[in-house]
């Protein structure tokens, strides 16, 4: 498109685009599908969520490694009673502290820097848990790629989110539980035939990869924008949609949102129903996600499997787990853009709905003025709760049996229909403009 035919269209759009009328937005989508289709795109979320499958990887790797080392022929790193939990749980406080320094890093390095910030943990966590010569080494390393999937699970959402066109946001945004899904998968795969140190050193491989690939991706826009750096927020989202498409209308839309949340937010604005309900929302979909327990029988697995009279090997049906759940969040995937978050969310189990949609959401509706410190608040929540049922689970299993932790799960996964009904927006197909819009006027118009 021309430039100077281009820009009575960017002057209309920037300053009308507020009302969202329906005839204009399917107007206006129209000229700028062709972005969809634009492969940079694609490689850039594939880029990031390299790290969500290194945390996938890394938050399952004690279901296979606790019962190697309970029968360990040295003291020095031999799992007890005692151990044993600390060693599942311990990477969920690394989550947390992870979570709490980004939000200092969302809004200071920025979400792609973030990203690639939080390789480094990872690599030396790695590391440490692959030569350890005691259980200190073991737990530091888990400490430290708990840290940095802490980091990744508040960076990456927000940064997917951010680069995403509204139309494939829905099956972008479910790549993070995709990728983690996968990370698991794997693990549990490898598990067959490694060894606890080998499977540490080839959690090394993605964390490299991922470094590697992000050098050559683009900032988020919003981020850019918010930094004074117009220029190269615009070429950041020339590189995301193509160069023969309407970018710049776009590009105007992203740039009078951020000008309005330029500023920081202070105490007082805390009130604001604008900001309030979606963080409330968010914080507590991540601490309802925690307590239906997928945290804790993801770590303890094989463990769990132990317990039954299941006919096949516990590392087997940690893997057959591991299969249907990547089927399930596929499902969620392709569905949601089609069938709506809300509806999966009423429908599911964990994988089709309460894993993807609760970190696309969190994404979605978060203001971009506090979406960094946000997102960091919604992990450490998170986080936090799944380090005490971690903590908690196997001394309540050797104590009570599996019935009780399982009654607990299901009551909550019960009431979370309730706050799913009451209290979650359908964000299907609505840029980010529009939610900021609808939590800013509290007009559903702006989401039909």
């Amino acid at each position: 498109m021309d430039p100077s035919a281009r820009e009575p269209l960017v002057r209309k759009t920037s300053s009308s685009y507020q009302t969202f009328p329906e005839s204009s937005v399917r107007r206006l989508d129209k000229e700028y599908l062709r972005s969809l289709h634009n492969k940079r795109l694609y490689l850039a979320v594939f880029a990031a969520v390299l790290g969500n499958f290194s945390f996938g990887f890394a938050l399952v790797y004690p279901s296979p490694v606790i019962p190697a080392l309970e029968a360990h022929p040295s003291p020095a790193l031999r799992l007890d009673q005692h151990t044993a939990p600390w060693f599942g749980s311990v990477f969920t406080l690394g989550a947390a502290a992870g979570g709490l320094s980004t939000m200092m890093l969302n809004d200071c390095l920025g979400r792609k820097l973030s990203i690639m910030f939080s390789a480094l943990p990872s690599a030396v966590g790695y590391a440490l848990m692959a030569s350890a010569q005691g259980v200190w080494m073991l737990l530091l390393g888990r400490v430290l790629t708990g840290y940095a999937g802490g980091v990744t699970s508040a960076s990456i959402p927000v940064y997917i989110s951010e680069i995403s066109h509204p139309g494939v946001r829905g099956m972008l945004g479910a790549c993070p539980q995709i990728m983690a899904v996968l990370g698991s998968l794997v693990l549990y795969a490898l598990g067959l035939v490694l060894d606890w140190r080998w499977l540490a050193v080839a959690g090394e491989v993605p964390v490299l990869v991922m470094i590697i690939l992000l050098c050559f991706m683009p900032n988020s826009p919003r981020f850019l924008l918010s930094q004074g750096k117009e220029e190269e927020a615009l070429g950041s989202l020339c590189w995301l949609r193509g160069k023969d498409t309407d970018y710049a209308r776009e590009y105007e839309q992203i740039k009078d949102s951020v000008r309005k949340q330029s500023r920081r937010v202070s105490c007082a604005e805390i009130k604001d129903p604008f900001l309030y309900k979606p963080i409330l929302i968010a914080g507590v979909m991540r601490f309802l996600q925690q307590l239906s327990g997928v945290t804790c029988i993801l770590v303890y697995l094989q463990s769990i499997f132990k317990k039954t009279s299941v006919i096949l090997k516990p590392e087997y049906d940690a893997a057959l787990v591991g299969l249907v759940r990547l089927f399930s969040v596929a499902i969620a995937a392709v569905s949601m853009d089609k069938a709506g978050r809300k509806i999966l969310l009423f429908v599911s189990g964990y994988a089709l709905g309460w894993g993807p949609i609760t970190w696309l959401l969190m994404s979605e509706i978060l203001p971009l003025k506090a979406r960094g410190v946000a997102s960091g608040l919604c992990v450490i929540v998170s986080w936090l709760t799944a380090f005490t049922l971690t903590q908690f689970f196997l001394p309540v299993v050797n104590a009570f049996g599996l019935e009780v932790p399982f009654l607990f799960f299901a009551v909550i996964s019960a009431g979370n229909i309730l706050f799913t009904g009451c209290c979650v927006p359908e964000t299907k197909g609505r840029s980010l403009e529009q939610i900021e819009a609808f939590f800013r006027t509290g007009r559903r118009s702006f989401m039909r």
